[in-house]
């Protein structure tokens, strides 16, 4: 709560002015690298105080969808540079190959959803430019696909934040609460989507794998 109360009085102090729009895009571009920065807690703040002002609010989004996308673009870079040294270590000894293996795998089967959706999930567009810039996906993929995957956040984060602010008009603290909870709550059912998919997806293997077997027992 102090985090949060700290965060609102200083962008409640910078409304009307550039330095507004400084911040938004930094704490988005920064949170690709760091993930203790704020970066959606911003964008609806932002949302929240700003109330139903569509010019307003599509500067907000086109901003914080722009430092998502340069910050996602350089962990990429940051990745793509540190990748073979990297994959060296990942690589040392049978365990290692193994997990290599193992996130090799992943990039290839999901990378379309990890850039698209994993920035909804704790430390997760950390986890989206570093893998995908280390283990190689192409450029030339990553950065449209990034460029929807930020458009989207910030659509909705910036939705997010008219929603509270609407309902709690006079009382931006209300607002912020209601915001907040919707976006736990969106967060909470892509979180359970995605497991439900990976036990699927593990079952599905796993019957691939028995069928595999009998097959070769039983030609």
């Amino acid at each position: 709560m102090e985090l949060l109360e700290y965060v609102t009085e200083l962008l409640r102090g910078t409304l009307g002015s550039p330095w507004l729009w400084v911040i938004v895009l930094l704490v988005s571009g920064l949170d690709a690298l760091l993930p203790f920065m704020p970066s959606e807690t911003t964008v609806i703040t932002v949302a929240v105080l700003t109330g139903p002002d569509l010019p307003e609010l599509t500067t907000l989004a086109f901003v914080a969808a722009l430092g998502a996308w340069l910050g996602d673009c350089l962990g990429y870079s940051v990745g793509r540079g540190a990748g073979p040294r990297a994959l060296a270590r990942l690589q040392r000894g049978p365990e290692g190959v193994r997990r290599y293996e193992w996130a090799k795998i992943q990039v290839e089967r999901n990378a379309v959803l990890l850039i698209l959706a994993a920035r909804y999930l704790p430390g997760g567009r950390v986890a989206n430019g570093l893998a995908n810039g280390s283990m190689g996906y192409p450029p030339r993929k990553f950065i449209p696909l990034d460029a929807l995957g930020a458009s989207v956040w910030a659509v909705y984060s910036v939705l997010i934040g008219l929603v509270g602010g609407a309902a709690f008009v006079d009382e931006p603290e209300k607002g912020l609460l209601l915001s907040f909870t919707l976006g736990l709550l969106l967060v909470g059912a892509i979180e359970i989507g995605r497991r439900v998919r990976v036990r699927i997806l593990t079952r599905r293997g796993a019957t691939a794998a028995t069928g595999d077997n009998g097959a070769r027992v039983n030609p």
